[in-house]
């Protein structure tokens, strides 16, 4: 257990958790809704430090990440819990907590995890898997060292972050993919337990603050697949930056939307297309096999620059960021 980082007293030994946008009021012996968070006699603790629940050595193409490092390979670290209730969460065993008794994981120090990082080649450091928003006082101390390394540090987020968190961890984040699950305040309400307005007000401000950006969206039937709804999430990114990389993936039932039958991969290829025509540049089709919608094209000339099958990726017609056959230079982090 450490004292926890963005909190404030309340009265009665009441506290109130600034970490993300709940803004959790807490009695005491109370925990957060992301169930990693607890009042112990008046002073906010996180539960899930330095206790590693994932570690794998991944492709940063598995984030995904398509204009960041390519063909890198990235520590991936979790732990336990997530400020969201998603019902189609991928990796529900760790991130759905029923109490702080469930929080397990293999104890590592953030000295631990850039040492294994360093020996394993990687260039970068992911948070990913659960929602690294949730153990910040990790990534924040992890992020600071892997910078004195040389490491870059990479976050795989739902984008539910309070202002002040992702202040504190902007000048140590390299890179994030974040998931943009849909266009409503419904769908965010219903499935998620959250709200849409903070996730695009973190993509806005990263955006604004340097950091590389990667949008994946994870395509339901039914649910977050109307068109004029995924046509406004189309034209906000257009409106942002049309060099944004948005990734639309397939969905396949888990967790508690078993019934709900998976994506059609044509639904996917078509509101790529859609977002083509309107000047989205660079569009990638997920969790299915796609030689068109995995690969990276110049935006000028059309030439192949990145080959990807699954997660083997030969980079071709790209040297220092720009196309050999035309010179236009592809925006990402390539070195």
């Amino acid at each position: 257990m450490k004292k926890a980082l963005l909190w404030i007293s309340l009265s009665n030994h009441r506290v109130k958790c600034n970490l993300c946008p709940h803004s959790c009021s807490l009695k005491e012996g109370q925990l957060g809704l992301c169930m990693v968070r607890k009042n112990i006699k008046g002073e906010l603790i996180s539960l899930n430090y330095d206790k590693i629940a994932a570690i794998h050595l991944d492709p940063i193409e598995k984030k995904p990440l398509y204009h960041f490092l390519p063909a890198s390979q990235s520590l991936s670290i979790a732990t336990m819990g997530c400020n969201f209730k998603c019902k189609f969460c991928q990796n529900h065993s760790l991130s759905m907590v029923g109490d702080q008794n469930q929080i397990f994981g293999e104890k590592k120090s953030p000295r631990e995890l850039i040492d294994l990082a360093l020996k394993s080649g990687s260039h970068s450091i992911s948070y990913t898997y659960t929602e690294p928003t949730i153990f910040f006082e990790l990534m924040l101390e992890t992020a600071k060292l892997a910078k004195q390394e040389g490491l870059k540090n990479v976050m795989v987020t739902n984008g539910y972050m309070s202002q002040e968190a992702l202040s504190m961890i902007a000048p140590y984040l390299d890179a994030a993919n974040i998931d943009l699950k849909a266009f409503t305040d419904a769908f965010y309400q219903k499935y998620c337990h959250a709200h849409l307005d903070p996730v695009l007000d973190t993509i806005k401000r990263m955006r604004e603050l340097g950091i590389w950006i990667e949008v994946t969206t994870l395509l339901i039937p039914g649910l977050n697949d109307d068109q004029t709804e995924v046509g406004q999430l189309i034209r906000f990114l257009h409106d942002l930056d049309v060099n944004i990389p948005w990734h639309v993936s397939r969905f396949f039932p888990h967790y508690q939307l078993l019934d709900t039958s998976p994506t059609n991969v044509s639904d996917i290829t078509a509101f790529l297309k859609s977002a083509r025509s309107r000047g989205l540049k660079y569009l990638y089709g997920g969790n299915f096999m796609s030689k068109k919608w995995a690969n990276t094209h110049c935006s000028e000339c059309g030439a192949l620059l990145i080959e990807r099958n699954g997660y083997s990726t030969l980079i071709q017609n790209l040297s220092a960021g720009n196309c050999t056959g035309c010179g236009n230079s592809i925006p990402g982090i390539w070195e």
